[in-house]
């Protein structure tokens, strides 16, 4: 069989070009010309007859001894260098393969970590379920029957004993309840009783068999602690609304009207709350009265503020101040406080600074009222209440803890103060507090 390449002449001659036998003239074809063809065969002839000049040299010999070990030399060099990159590339490629591995390996621990931190998310859930049950919805309604305002309430017993906040029901002409979506049922309340002071109301329903909610402790919360939430915020439809998040701090003075919004008051009738959590779980209007619960679903605070000048700020007042108002609106409708009859705030070291002021904590009295026990005893405007009867004020919320637990009207307390500088003991005989 011929087989033949495509554009290829027979026998490796150049395509399509005839190839002229030798001595013939091809006129126009270069490498072809009869005379070149014959020089170059004189050529051959002639040096296959003359010695090889680069042979018969005589230092050709010496030169190739002297040559060749430098090449020699110079190619194990080149060699070297060689193998040395080689092994140095593959102990880069191991160093590099084991940082690859480790750095897989770290990945791997940080993604068991990752999934055992997930895996300990709190069950907000639960927690909701329990609070929601005994959460209800508080309508404040005019004298027509139409509801001027709306918040929220806790059940705390199952014969229909309800607390919520004292500003959900301010100027009420009646009040309604609607249990959650579960039962939906709608009940007349009466009001048991109120203390504007620290905000806080009892209501109650004709009813049994309420579902209830258990009252925990806020004395061991932690800042970063989980809670929830919960309440009839903008009395939205289907039941209350659950927000979670976590104590953000505790110990929360808020005594600027202005810089507090809730739900059915106004600002200028707002009061200052000591003492409160602070908490990122979102606290709307509607929210306020409702619980703020653990991670059990016991609660820990009662919703009541919330700030239009900042996200993620809500305060309740702490279960554990509002557990003797509680005690006392349940056995008498009322709240009795010993009296002083000042005006203060916590002193912090801006505001000792700001007055040059060298005590830095107790409480600064900002006015004293006319004809009541501190006037009568010698109290001025000024003054630093630093202890009484020996136990140490840190901040108003020490101060009013020991008014409403401690002592009671008529008890002879000494109090301790820093006026000018100067320390100084002052007895007071404590008053009732006027009613509000």
């Amino acid at each position: 069989m011929n087989i033949r390449k495509r554009a290829q002449a027979p026998d490796g001659a150049l395509p399509l070009i005839p190839q002229p036998t030798r001595g013939e003239v091809s006129a126009g074809q270069p490498y072809g010309h009869n005379g070149l063809s014959k020089t170059i065969e004189h050529e051959k002839d002639s040096a296959a007859l003359q010695p090889n000049p680069r042979r018969s040299h005589p230092f050709f010999g010496p030169l190739i001894f002297v040559g060749l070990p430098i090449f020699l030399g110079l190619f194990l060099a080149l060699a070297s260098v060689f193998v040395t990159g080689r092994v140095s590339a593959q102990a880069t490629t191991t160093n590099a393969l084991a940082a690859l591995s480790t750095s897989t390996a770290s990945s791997t621990a940080q993604t068991t970590t990752l999934a055992t931190t997930t895996s300990a998310v709190p069950n907000i859930a639960s927690a909701a379920s329990t609070a929601r049950a005994a959460t209800v919805l508080v309508l404040n309604l005019d004298r027509s029957g139409a509801t001027q305002a709306s918040g929220s309430g806790f059940i705390i017993d199952a014969n229909g004993i309800i607390v919520t906040n004292n500003h959900v029901i301010s100027g009420s002409q009646a009040m309604k309840v609607q249990l959650p979506e579960a039962d939906g049922r709608t009940f007349v309340a009466t009001v048991v009783g109120t203390d504007p002071q620290t905000d806080l109301a009892i209501l109650k329903l004709d009813a049994q068999d309420l579902p209830t909610i258990t009252m925990g402790s806020s004395a061991d919360l932690a800042v970063g602690e989980w809670v929830v939430a919960v309440g009839n915020a903008l009395a939205l439809d289907g039941g209350p609304t659950v927000t979670a998040g976590v104590v953000s701090a505790t110990g929360r003075d808020v005594e600027q009207a202005d810089t507090a919004t809730r739900p059915g008051q106004t600002a200028t009738n707002a009061i200052a709350l000591y003492d409160l959590i602070q908490t990122d779980a979102a606290i709307n209007e509607g929210d306020s009265g409702g619980p703020l619960v653990d991670l059990n679903g016991n609660v820990i605070g009662i919703n009541t503020l919330g700030t239009s000048e900042a996200q993620g700020i809500g305060f309740a007042i702490a279960i554990d101040d509002a557990k003797p108002i509680i005690e006392q609106l349940l056995q008498r409708g009322k709240v009795t406080r010993a009296y002083l009859g000042i005006s203060t705030q916590t002193l912090t070291p801006a505001i000792a600074a700001a007055q040059n002021l060298d005590q830095t904590k107790g409480v600064l009295i900002s006015r004293v009222s006319a004809g009541s026990p501190a006037a009568s005893a010698g109290l001025e405007a000024g003054d630093i209440i630093t202890s009484i009867d020996g136990t140490a004020v840190t901040g108003q919320d020490t101060l009013q803890a020991a008014l409403l637990k401690t002592y009671r009207a008529g008890d002879l307390v000494n109090i301790q103060i820093d006026r000018g500088g100067t320390t100084q003991t002052i007895a007071v005989t404590l008053g009732e507090q006027p009613a509000s």
